[in-house]
């Protein structure tokens, strides 16, 4: 920030100060948040459709059109690797992980190339081909600024969090035009707390997004259905096993992303990388073209019930009269898009797994509906179960089943499939959580224990970090010091426990206080007893590296009220029972608010 910017900011944050209360300035800056999230969906969303526009003009008039769709999703990702390695010059992280990964680990900060970053690479990714969304980069984008004027404002944490938590609702809002949808999502996938507090700017945020993308983008949902066919009671067992498959595939959609990311995990290679993502992805979109891009406009036809999509461009073209053929490509679309999508992101594209999900819920919906269908047993509405297809997928791989209620009802213009909606989310979300306990925006934090939750303590445990807890204020001792040598030692220390250190830096024992009361008045001991005569290998001590859930079953196991900290078997001090657990309320205090 420049200094002329920074004097604004500084006079701007005082005038608040005096003037504004804090919920007054948290309600202002969430217009804010909201506007910008906003702007940041309709930047997005122009830039794909610019960059898909230049793609189709400069292939339209080619006769093998196929063989460069082959090719093209490759030159995007390309150029995005590029632009990432020599104009960002830091890792662009998947756009809600990322923010998941901030809140819990950075204290709500995101590093500043996220305010213009996955505009461009994923504009790129998606604009040339590549098979994932841009649902994840808006709200990366979105996200940033809201950090960026929590950052300006020395926001608390808990407004940042907030702050965050808006501008994801604002970014989803602004994409779908669903602002209910959106808050939903925030409160589902980002786990803030809807409070009183939260309330107001969420929904200020949320609506605000909205206008801003009606200005911009017109009034038109982004996948326009009406319904024809209303809710029939006799139905709802359909509705129900819809639901179970929704599961199901859901749980495929899990293992094989998981699977993808872990094997190119493995590749450290970036070339390889490419090499690997991209020809699996040329390969996969050149039999089945509808893989190619976020699939919006696949989504639209399947919605209306027009199945062309899945002939167009495509070997298959021939056999588009024939309905088993239509039925092979919508199984196949289906098991492969997920394939496409972690091929995308392993080769270096960027983009999200949200429109994959629709992707692959209005499909599995569609094919659902064919199939009892073409049995015979009961003539349903492809058209509704298309739809609600769309709703197990949210509700199974975002692990976010009232997101997929309440998204799809904004998106069908009411609330006359409320019902049925409701059924095919919690069926869903009931098989996949069997399976798989955390969705894909969670499971690598999980992992890595770095997932907050509803669970506030839980939550504040993973917030602290052993580093900041480690005190260093305890006398060391050699192993060939002796009793005298710990006397002195005690006469300028308030502490009871002396850690016993060789001239490597290893700890080799520990003395406490209390083995040696009675000694320390003998001075006949004074120079014959070794330090190493009386130190002990303590059982339990903490690694830097620890989360604070293990530190604080150690403190429970052990009974102890101050454990070693150890590196590769080297001393660096303590962590305490008292300061663990002061840290721990203020921090809870500071959370238990948001």
């Amino acid at each position: 920030m420049s200094h002329s910017n920074l004097h604004i900011v500084v006079r701007l944050h005082r005038w608040r100060l005096k003037h504004l209360s804090e919920r007054g300035f948290i309600t202002i800056l969430s217009i804010v948040v909201g506007i910008l999230a906003g702007v940041a969906a309709v930047i997005i969303k122009n830039t794909v459709w610019l960059t898909q526009r230049l793609v189709h003009s400069l292939v339209a008039s080619n006769e093998v059109v196929n063989y460069l769709y082959f090719a093209l999703p490759v030159v995007g990702i390309l150029v995005a690797i590029l632009v990432v390695k020599y104009v960002v010059r830091s890792e662009v992280r998947h756009g809600i992980p990322n923010v998941l990964h901030s809140i819990s680990k950075r204290k709500g900060r995101i590093r500043p190339h996220n305010l213009y970053s996955s505009i461009i690479t994923s504009s790129l990714t998606v604009g040339f081909g590549g098979s994932v969304g841009l649902e994840g980069p808006t709200v990366a984008t979105g996200t940033a600024w809201g950090s960026r004027l929590a950052s300006a404002f020395r926001l608390n944490y808990k407004n940042t969090i907030l702050m965050l938590a808006c501008a994801c609702a604002g970014a989803m809002a602004a994409i779908f035009k669903a602002p209910i949808a959106a808050i939903v999502f925030a409160v589902e996938v980002i786990m803030i707390d809807l409070t009183v507090f939260s309330l107001v700017p969420l929904l200020l945020a949320s609506a605000t997004a909205v206008v801003t993308s009606y200005l911009f983008l017109g009034q038109d949902v982004l996948y326009p259905f009406e319904v024809i066919e209303t809710f029939d009671l006799a139905d709802l067992p359909y509705y129900i096993l819809l639901g179970i498959v929704a599961g199901f595939v859901s749980v495929y959609f899990t293992k094989m992303y998981m699977f993808f990311s872990d094997q190119f995990d493995k590749l450290k290679n970036n070339k390889i990388r490419l090499v690997v993502g991209g020809i699996g992805l040329g390969i996969l979109i050149f039999i089945f073209p509808p893989l190619y891009g976020e699939g919006y406009e696949s989504i639209n036809e399947c919605l209306a019930g027009d199945l062309q999509y899945l002939f167009d461009n495509s070997i298959f073209y021939s056999y588009q009269e024939e309905m088993w053929m239509a039925m092979f490509l919508l199984a196949a679309v289906i098991l492969l898009k997920i394939v496409a999508t972690s091929l995308t992101f392993g080769a270096g594209g960027v983009g999200g797994i949200f429109a994959p999900t629709l992707f692959m819920g209005v499909n599995t919906g569609m094919l659902f509906a064919q199939i009892i269908n073409w049995m015979g047993i009961r003539q349903i509405s492809t058209h509704n179960f298309a739809l609600i297809g769309m709703a197990g997928l949210i509700a199974g791989v975002l692990h976010a089943p009232l997101t997929g209620i309440f998204l799809i009802a904004d998106i069908s213009g009411g609330y006359q499939l409320f019902v049925p909606l409701m059924f095919t989310a919690t069926f869903a979300f009931l098989i996949v959580r069997a399976f798989t306990p955390n969705s894909v925006y969670h499971i690598q934090l999980a992992r890595r224990k770095e997932l907050l939750t509803h669970d506030k303590d839980a939550n504040v445990l993973r917030m602290m970090e052993v580093k900041e807890l480690i005190e260093t204020d305890f006398e060391v001792l050699s192993p060939d010091a002796t009793l005298r040598d710990l006397t002195v030692a005690i006469s300028r220390n308030h502490r009871n426990l002396f850690p016993v250190v060789n001239t490597e830096g290893f700890l080799v024992g520990m003395v406490k206080m209390d083995d040696v009361r009675k000694m320390i008045f003998d001075h006949d001991l004074y120079d014959k007893v070794k330090i190493s005569e009386l130190m002990y290998m303590p059982e339990y001590h903490i690694d830097p590296n620890d989360n604070m859930e293990v530190v604080a079953n150690k403190f429970e196991t052990s009974g102890r009220y101050n454990l070693a900290v150890i590196e590769d078997g080297k001393y660096i001090g303590f962590v305490s029972r008292a300061k663990a657990f002061t840290r721990y309320r203020k921090k809870i205090i500071d959370f238990s608010h948001v």
